[in-house]
């Protein structure tokens, strides 16, 4: 692998927290949310609405669930509420449609993400494997590692650097497509063309292909082989369809959250120099350093289901047909739980968070993306001395809406 055939200008684009694309889910909200949110969560549990328009954002916005216009919607805000949603599937359903996999519609709704019940559970346990926490060793030293290496040696020697973009976001989507066999030249197409899913599938296509014939030790020979036993109880592996699934999913996922998540870790601490240095002197305290910023600022802070049936809900009537979103932001600062929740620290009991969501949906890649973080600082706090945000450049901020990040994290070292 070399870096240099990265290109920082198109990372610098495609990873824009204000780009066009993010603007549909709210990447011009500048304001923080919290107090709205907390204000809400004050007034009832859950509320007849959609989180951006009870947050006093008029902009239609596009998410998980949205836009549902022709549907009543709720919005949940207490821990208790958005925890009993995920846990109880049944009711609160990824979606209304069954999904089909063996035709020529590739996105994300039409995949394991908006599954149910057993064929979502018959899908899950295909890669589950491969995501458990025994397996986050086989990450480290196939892709991330490496990559973190070469992403600090490009950068050790400046004296300064951004670390948000130049950084965090190149991790993710070099591990993610790097466990696919796809080269770091076409990495970033691979990002781009997400968008346009046929234009990803003629990039993997003949990855899956060659995997068939020749497995290797990465995630598309995993998928290649794999076997699953159908309703009818026949045994068979992964249609080329099925696994183009799975992958435009991964590569979403993969690509599109943690470098976020690891953003607002790394802004959180710079931001406090204290916490910083006893992080750097005790190397325990990143792990509840992690832990804290997904509960305090998680980067996708509203998911969404479908509500199958008539319920009564922690206050609210909640029709059939209805969407429900949940709203985990607040929920992960909900005091019924956290004694001041609106405070970032380390040093506070870590609890079961809602970050990752809950229940049979929770978070497939939650283990690689706590590696990826934890590898990352680790790095960075090992190779660039006395790490200190830039005193000339404008602080990092956190900015949008239903995904959040820090802006540039400029950074002076040395």
């Amino acid at each position: 692998m070399t870096i240099e055939a990265l290109d920082r200008d198109r990372v610098r684009e495609l990873f824009d927290l204000r780009n066009s694309f993010v603007s549909f889910i709210g990447g011009s909200f500048e304001d923080d949310p919290y107090p709205i949110w907390r204000a809400l969560r004050e007034q009832a549990p859950v509320h007849e609405g959609i989180v951006h328009e009870l947050t006093g954002v008029q902009d239609q916005l596009f998410f998980h669930g949205l836009p549902e216009a022709d549907r009543p919607h709720f919005s949940a805000f207490s821990f208790a509420a958005c925890d009993d949603a995920y846990r109880n599937a049944a009711v609160f359903s990824s979606s209304f449609d069954p999904v089909d996999l063996s035709g020529s519609r590739y996105d994300l709704l039409n995949s394991m993400l908006s599954m149910n019940g057993q064929q979502h559970r018959r899908y899950r346990s295909l890669v589950q494997p491969s995501f458990v926490p025994a397996k986050a060793q086989w990450w480290i030293q196939n892709w991330i590692e490496q990559t973190v290496q070469l992403l600090i040696d490009s950068i050790a020697d400046e004296g300064r650097a951004e670390l948000n973009v130049d950084f965090c976001a190149a991790i993710p989507v070099l591990t993610i497509t790097g466990s696919f066999g796809v080269p770091v030249e076409r990495a970033l197409d691979i990002r781009a063309a997400l968008q346009t899913p046929h234009e990803v599938i003629e990039i993997i296509a003949p990855i899956v292909e060659d995997r068939r014939k020749n497995p290797r030790d990465d995630l598309i020979s995993v998928l290649a082989h794999a076997e699953m036993t159908d309703e009818e109880g026949v045994t068979h592996t992964l249609t080329d369809p099925e696994i183009y699934s799975f992958a435009l999913l991964l590569l979403g996922a993969g690509s599109g959250t943690t470098w976020k998540q690891m953003g607002i870790t790394l802004a959180a601490l710079l931001q406090r120099p204290e916490v910083l240095a006893a992080v750097h002197a005790d190397r325990s305290l990143l792990r509840p350093a992690i832990e804290e910023s997904l509960r305090w600022m998680p980067t996708d802070p509203m998911f969404s289901r479908f509500v199958t049936q008539d319920i009564d809900f922690h206050g609210a009537h909640i029709p059939e047909g209805s969407v429900l979103h949940i709203c985990l932001g607040a929920a992960n600062r909900d005091p019924a739980r956290w004694e001041q929740p609106d405070e970032y620290d380390i040093t506070r009991e870590m609890k079961p968070t809602l970050a990752f969501g809950g229940g049979p949906h929770i978070c497939l890649g939650m283990h690689v993306a706590r590696a990826e973080m934890t590898v990352g600082i680790n790095a960075l706090l090992d190779r660039l001395p006395n790490l200190r945000l830039d005193p000339d450049a404008e602080p990092p901020r956190f900015i949008g809406m239903y995904e959040r990040g820090a802006t540039a994290i400029p950074v002076v070292f040395g």
